[in-house]
């Protein structure tokens, strides 16, 4: 049966959904055209470059996976970070993990266009990109909101026909591997090398985005970190051996547009080129659901906590979904694709998420302190977390200036935001909304 929250949503989200959502958001457009960026910054070494990143990966999950096990409500980072360092680093983490999703959203769905035109020319310009845009926008939404279960199971859907022709890919491109294209004479710079693995952080992140709906998941202290860490382990493998096809079977790699494409049409014929794109506008699709599902949730869960106006907090009296909140970000998804500023998106993405990890690792060690013991442990967990936290910052610190500039700037518009709804609404203190 179907659980309700208090704020009478419906925990429709069960343990595989978890699972299929987790791989769903981060299995989405990078890997479709990073295989060949990483080869060219680190040639055969790029299959260690996906090691490291997925060793960072794991350990930022276990951080993940032991602080969301606490927590049965609506927020994900936004919620761990506001509980642990009060209201104001939280607001912070939660509006940049909200912007970086609804400009990725402008950014894939301008992707998807891309994809779309390989088939149909004219999707990509004028009238036809407007109202395909529109159409995406208007079919996700109500998905969206007639239900959790509706969105999960579209989520599912996406996620069965994304791994397909990538599974299609990996099976029949091991058997036409060449072993001399995995030599390795000259080891990459430490620059190419750590450029590759903050690259490669974009391909492997969005796992965060399954924790925020957590007050739609069922019994979220006991599934949570089964399906991060299920649903992460199945791409972090997927991720290694795509790469492992695409070197042994595709000789350009380093100067491929669409590596995936390419390598697969020498081993599938004529047929594999269409394949992968079908794949890549299915994989591109699931994430676009996926973001419409958490990313409104974020403002939902601000709502709640008294920080955002609170009709944004309100439910659908049928559906019991965050209906407001979910047309809000719609909107401004819509016009941020419509204008096509998605290179902003691809600029400041991952190092927003990479400060939305480390918040959430360091919040492991004063929720231990404050809360006592959660209802899963990361083994090691201190040590976890401080090590994931020192190789986030070690990414940090080889990201460009101008990303950090609109990072900041991000930020400083965020903080405004929040300075300007305390000042014009009596917000209750967070001693008071612990109470609650």
């Amino acid at each position: 049966m179907e659980q309700t929250t208090p704020q009478t949503l419906v925990r429709g989200i069960g343990r595989w959904d978890l699972v299929a959502l987790t791989i769903n958001i981060i299995i989405g457009a990078g890997i479709f055209g990073l295989p060949s960026r990483i080869y060219g910054l680190t040639g055969a070494w790029s299959i260690l470059a996906y090691v490291v990143c997925a060793l960072l990966t794991v350990l930022i999950i276990l951080c993940f996976a032991e602080v969301g096990s606490r927590f049965d409500a609506t927020g994900g980072p936004y919620l761990y970070t506001r509980t642990a360092f009060g209201s104001v680093v939280g607001f912070e983490v939660g509006w940049l993990v909200w912007l970086a999703r609804v400009t990725a959203f402008a950014a894939l769905c301008n992707l998807f266009l891309g994809y779309l035109s390989f088939f149909w020319p004219a999707a990509s310009v004028g009238w036809t990109r407007a109202t395909v845009i529109v159409a995406i926008v208007v079919i996700l939404t109500t998905v969206n909101i007639l239900g959790v279960r509706e969105a999960a199971f579209v989520s599912n859907l996406f996620t069965v026909g994304k791994l397909a022709p990538l599974l299609l890919f990996v099976i029949a491109g091991l058997f036409f591997l060449s072993p001399q294209q995995f030599a390795a004479p000259v080891a990459p710079s430490y620059e190419d090398f750590s450029t590759a693995v903050l690259l490669l952080v974009f391909a492997f992140s969005g796992f965060e985005m399954a924790v925020i709906p957590s007050g739609e998941i069922r019994d979220p202290q006991r599934h949570l970190a089964f399906g991060l860490l299920m649903g992460t382990g199945f791409v972090v493998l997927l991720y290694i051996l795509i790469q492992v096809v695409c070197i042994g079977t595709l000789p350009g790699l380093a100067s491929s547009e669409r590596p995936l494409v390419d390598a697969g049409s020498r081993f599938l014929g004529t047929a594999g080129a269409s394949i992968i794109t079908v794949g890549a506008l299915i994989s591109v699709g699931g994430t676009l659901n996926t973001i419409m599902l958490a990313g409104p949730r974020l403002l939902f869960a601000m709502a709640e906590q008294g920080e955002l106006p609170r009709a944004l907090a309100a439910t659908h009296p049928r559906f019991r979904t965050p209906y407001i909140a979910i047309l809000l970000s719609a909107v401004i998804m819509l016009v941020l694709t419509l204008q096509g500023t998605f290179i902003s998106a691809l600029t400041i993405s991952t190092v927003i998420r990479l400060l939305a990890y480390v918040a959430t690792c360091l919040a492991l060690p004063v929720l231990r302190r404050q809360l006592g013991v959660a209802p899963f442990r990361a083994p090691a967990g201190v040590v976890v977390a401080i090590a994931a936290s020192l190789l986030s910052g070690w990414l940090l610190s080889n990201s460009s200036w101008g990303d950090a500039r609109a990072v900041g700037l991000a930020a400083a518009l965020g903080w405004l935001i929040f300075l300007a709804y305390r000042m014009t609404r009596k917000v209750p203190s967070d001693a008071t909304l612990k109470r609650e």
